[in-house]
């Protein structure tokens, strides 16, 4: 009796003890959310780093000799795919040792809490953006806030970590930098590290959104948010930049470059992260035009 005892309990241990699995948050609703959230293989951009998101949000891991890095978690609904994405490529999601966040929205943060679960692993942003993650809901001057903590609102995520403007977060043999760019929230944050292959080094760029998306009744020009976006464009298209890549893959013209793998890498291209800094210097000056 008290050997079977033993046995039961020692099979409770081993099991608690096993692989843990994804649990993953309740779905969120939004008019864009199917289409962002439809499944895409995952594939090598260069070197230590991979894209393993979604067809409309970006999710990055990077090989460290220790280990791994996720960038960034999609919805709550994209858990289960970046997780699926990091096993197809061969690796452990909890193999994960950091995780790194561009802008604590619902579709880019959303999968987060559920990941960290999974992976255990602490969580990196900007002072301003670890606080809405701490909680899960958006500050007053965000300029999303207006629609409403029940459009907005996602799982709040633990043991987050603040990271200063140019401050680094080291995994093994890989130092990613922060580099803050808000305006399109306050906490946003961008991140850039180095990347090596066949004797070529790139300096890839995970630039943040910086677009002036809002709710309803919000104005750029009645507060800092439009001088914080030119700031943050401005130093985007001043960084060294071989490799851009961004939460929304439409702005780094994912799928265009999918179809060229075949001629050379697409993803290099030394001018990429002044030429999105255009771009989104055009769209935030047809904001302000419209605010008259």
């Amino acid at each position: 009796m008290k050997q079977s005892l033993v046995l039961l309990l020692l099979a409770c241990v081993l099991a608690a003890c096993g692989p843990r699995e994804l649990q993953p948050d309740a779905d969120f609703e939004c008019s864009n959310c199917d289409d962002w959230n439809k499944p895409l293989a995952p594939f090598r951009v260069y070197g230590n780093t991979w894209y393993v998101g979604m067809d409309g949000l970006s999710a990055l891991l990077i090989e460290t000799s220790e280990g791994l890095v996720l960038i960034d978690g999609g919805l709550p609904q994209s858990a289960v795919q970046i997780d699926a994405n990091v096993r197809a490529i061969g690796f452990d999601p909890e193999d994960i040792q950091a995780i790194l966040v561009s802008h604590p929205h619902f579709d880019h943060a959303g999968g987060i809490a559920a990941l960290q679960r999974l992976s255990g692993a602490p969580v990196y942003i900007s002072a301003a953006g670890a606080a809405v993650l701490r909680t899960g809901k958006l500050q007053e001057n965000d300029p999303q806030f207006g629609y409403g903590a029940e459009n907005t609102s996602f799982a709040a995520v633990k043991n987050v970590h603040d990271v200063e403007d140019r401050g680094v977060v080291s995994v093994a043999n890989v130092d990613i930098t922060a580099i803050h760019t808000p305006g399109h929230t306050p906490g946003g944050t961008s991140w850039t590290w180095e990347s090596c292959a066949l004797d070529a080094c790139y300096t890839i760029v995970y630039a943040d959104s910086l677009t002036a998306v809002s709710a309803p009744g919000f104005r750029f020009t009645e507060n800092d948010a439009a001088a914080q976006m030119l700031d943050s464009i401005a130093t985007l298209s001043r960084l060294d930049c071989d490799i851009l890549l961004s939460p929304h893959p439409f702005f780094f013209g994912l799928h265009d470059k999918l179809e060229k793998r075949e001629d050379g890498n697409p993803f290099v291209n030394n001018v990429a992260c002044a030429l999105y800094g255009e771009t989104m210097l055009g769209w935030l000056e047809q904001r302000l035009d419209s605010e008259g």
